[in-house]
């Protein structure tokens, strides 16, 4: 019988978008330990972390920490809390939540990221030998280069159904492609290569959905802070929302975009009419994204975050000049936990109305 030291841990991470499908690889493939799927966010999962939360945090605490209780439920003894590479209050999350849960009773172990530098390698090193201790440095290493691998290919595979799925002559053609897709990273070999060839396999096979797309659809540009714009719960599927209308839809904001790609220099230098200092955390990214986007001729840009959001509610009197400048509507959505669907469908078909209007008014006018 394996003793409490040899046993593989049991491990989880909240819902966040389909990301949960990269981390599910990593400490199945990477560190060797089981992995706990914490079940799919629903009312329980937000009353669960609105009942233990403080009143006045933003939703994507509460939110995780749903995600957690209902793990541990699941048979999860370990939880690990990403919120230490963000730089805003998220990062000082992980040490509350610990205290929570112990409050609360659970005797678990918690990986707080918060406790890794950046600058340090063996910081990182000495949370994946929490998790394993026992765990290959050069099979962690190679399973990472293949999750960097598949966060590429997810975050591309997403950019396309969300500009294409609004326009779909079949329902559901895309969506079904993309759980083909997702099901065959879980099962895929741990290389480069493999995903590789499940992302051009992918691709074609989007490819050959028929759609039936204008000549000039409307097109519309999806920002705002990091949890909430990446996750469908809590952003109240939005993005379904409007392609149901027949828009096209465009996020910049995704793991690849901000972790790999990101450069706050180039980005600082874009804004500099509108920004001096760098605002922080996905702020600054989403202003220059929201300029690009006005200048690019977008038919309008949605502003997406949790209520009391700090670095969000700073970029949105930058993003009403870029508004006004460029002529170009915006509709903000401030989400906590008691925001209903038919309040928020409301809003996005008088946006959708008064852009439509609006295309067809400059058509008219260049006639």
């Amino acid at each position: 019988m394996k003793n409490k030291d040899t046993a593989k841990k049991k491990i989880s991470f909240s819902q966040f978008g389909h990301y949960n499908v990269l981390f599910e690889y990593f400490i199945r493939h990477g560190v060797e330990q089981d992995y706990v799927a914490p079940p799919a966010i629903t009312k329980r999962t937000m009353e669960l972390g609105n009942r233990n939360s403080p009143d006045f945090v933003c939703s994507p605490f509460k939110f995780t920490l749903g995600c957690f209780l209902e793990a541990i439920e699941a048979g999860a003894d370990t939880i690990v809390q990403v919120g230490g590479v963000v730089a805003c209050r998220l990062k000082y999350y992980g040490s509350l939540q610990k205290k929570i849960l112990s409050d609360l009773g659970y005797d678990i172990n918690f990986v707080n990221l918060a406790n890794a530098d950046r600058n340090n390698p063996k910081t990182f090193i000495s949370l994946l030998k929490q998790l394993n201790p026992c765990c290959s440095l050069p099979k962690v290493l190679h399973t990472g280069i293949t999750v960097l691998a598949m966060l590429e290919a997810l975050d591309r595979t997403q950019a396309t159904l969300n500009k294409n799925v609004g326009f779909e002559l079949n329902d559901g053609d895309y969506d079904r492609a993309f759980g083909r897709f997702l099901n065959s990273l879980r099962n895929s070999k741990n290389n480069v290569f493999s995903v590789m060839r499940i992302y051009n396999r992918t691709k074609k096979e989007m490819a050959a959905i028929p759609v039936d797309m204008p000549e000039d659809p409307i097109r519309i540009a999806i920002i705002g802070e990091y949890y909430t714009v990446m996750d469908d719960y809590s952003s109240h599927n939005i993005e379904k929302k409007m392609a149901k209308y027949g828009m096209c839809v465009e996020r910049w904001m995704n793991v690849s975009n901000t972790l790999v790609h990101y450069s706050a220099p180039k980005r600082r230098k874009v804004i500099r009419d509108y920004v001096k200092y760098d605002m922080g955390v996905t702020t600054t990214s989403n202003i220059g994204f929201a300029l690009d986007c006005a200048k690019r001729g977008f038919d309008g840009i949605i502003h997406l975050k949790s209520f009391g959001c700090t670095p969000e509610i700073d970029a949105m009197p930058v993003l009403r000049n870029i508004s006004s400048d460029y002529n170009v509507p915006i509709l903000f959505f401030s989400f906590d936990c008691q925001n209903a669907d038919t309040g928020i469908e409301t809003r996005l078909e008088a946006f959708y109305d008064m852009i439509k209007m609006k295309k067809e008014n400059e058509k008219r006018k260049k006639k």
